[in-house]
């Protein structure tokens, strides 16, 4: 695990482009933007609301309690490698709906000017959000950004795995189901924007979870894929693992069965249309009715460590077993992407990968965000963009609530 970058507010990094969007007493935004020639991929990440360091966080969590946190209640997350975390002020209903359709509209316009590409020419959008401010979020962002209605438009709800899982939907041919649209053939070789879009601040902000107050904030991340062009698919693996123990009870602010379907499977696959699809998690959820719900960090560590560690390693073997057969055996990993729950859960799960015998690097790159869910591994591999080089083999690991797992290693280009 790499070390931890200097510590830095997002706002003050000096490619960020600044807004404030007029929307209650003002929201800032800010948004990097990437592009790595080499690749033919770029694409945008950034944040919304304004910026809490370790120092000034527990004057917030405070006003959204109601109270003050007790000394002990207050985290070391410097330590837990969060530094900042954006949130927004309390709003109305109607107010988060237009803040967030802004904030989102505007990812995808970003991203299309950093990828050169038009509007009319994309034909797949594929957004995680473990929340959603909507039901049609994605269908609402793409259309004001320009996007034709013929585009595909698939919504991931999945926990903090959500965009993982419409990355590996979108280059990933094998994860379809019988009878079911094959979204990884239907956007062989056509412009797609995968992301993850977390307006987390919304999402905890009537919470009254302590650590959940303190680790979460906003951010989004989008990038500009060809899949089987800039980004081919090598091997891969989706896992559903139920949390019986509800360790992190999420609420599903998205339609959801709430019984797992005749293959046994904890996902409901809803296509509204032709070209508007659902893909929706089982979530164990808050007994009290409250969004979040932590079992401690302990608790976190249970989840996604020893499950997250055997998706990893099976995806692993499987990538030498191709390497074996192509006769690249000599080929390795050159990175892992690695969803940012915490710090220390990442350094534990490379521990646990080296007395395996599967090292690769796994830095730590957000500590100006929080945990910011599905947005996490997007906002990493745009910040290593410009580092990776034509054939590098890229391996992402997502995992969130629920719990879900997508882990994939990829090849960069030709």
């Amino acid at each position: 695990m790499s070390d931890k970058p200097l510590i830095m507010s997002f706002y003050d990094r000096p490619n960020v482009e600044k807004h404030v969007i007029p929307i209650g007493p003002g929201v800032p935004l800010g948004l990097e933007a990437v592009n790595n020639s080499r690749l033919g991929i770029g694409g945008v990440y950034g944040s919304w609301g304004q910026s809490y360091d370790n120092a000034n966080l527990p004057a917030l969590v405070a006003e959204r309690m109601g109270q003050s946190l007790a000394a002990e209640d207050v985290l070391n997350l410097s330590e837990l490698g969060f530094d900042f975390r954006q949130h927004v002020p309390t709003l109305s209903p109607v107010d988060h709906l237009q803040l967030e359709l802004e904030i989102g509209s505007r990812l995808l316009k970003r991203a299309l000017q950093t990828c050169g590409w038009n509007a009319s020419d994309v034909e797949g959008v594929l957004i995680g959000i473990s929340g959603p401010v909507s039901p049609d979020y994605v269908s609402r962002i793409s259309q004001m950004a320009g996007i034709p209605e013929s585009a595909l438009k698939v919504s991931v709800h999945k926990a903090c795995d959500g965009s993982m899982g419409a990355l590996h939907l979108a280059l990933n041919p094998e994860l379809s189901r019988p009878g079911r649209l094959n979204i990884a053939e239907r956007l062989r070789g056509k412009k797609v924007l995968v992301g993850g879009i977390e307006g987390l601040s919304r999402f905890v902000s009537g919470a009254s979870d302590k650590n959940a107050l303190q680790l979460f904030g906003n951010g989004m991340g989008v990038i500009g894929v060809v899949p089987g062009e800039t980004m081919k698919f090598l091997v891969g693996r989706s896992f559903e693992n139920y949390d019986e123990e509800g360790l992190l009870a999420v609420r599903m602010y998205y339609p959801h069965s709430r019984s797992a379907a005749a293959s046994g499977s904890m996902i409901d696959i809803v296509q509204d249309d032709e070209n508007t699809i659902r893909i929706a998690g089982l979530m164990n959820e808050p007994k009290n009715g409250e969004s979040i719900e932590m079992a401690g960090l302990m608790g976190m560590v249970k989840l996604f460590v020893r499950t997250g560690v055997q998706v990893v390693e099976d995806v692993y073997r499987e990538y030498q077993a191709l390497m074996d057969r192509l006769g690249q055996s000599g080929k390795s990993i050159t990175l892992g992407i690695v969803h940012h729950a915490n710090y220390k859960i990442n350094v534990l799960k490379a521990k646990h990968l080296s007395k395996l015998g599967i090292e690769f690097p796994m830095p730590w790159l957000l500590n100006d965000f929080g945990n910011v869910s599905a947005a996490s591994n997007m906002i990493a591999f745009l910040r290593k963009l410009p580092e990776i080089n034509l054939g590098d083999h890229i391996l992402f690991d997502g995992f969130g609530a629920g719990t879900y797992y997508d882990v994939m290693a990829v090849s960069m280009g030709e």
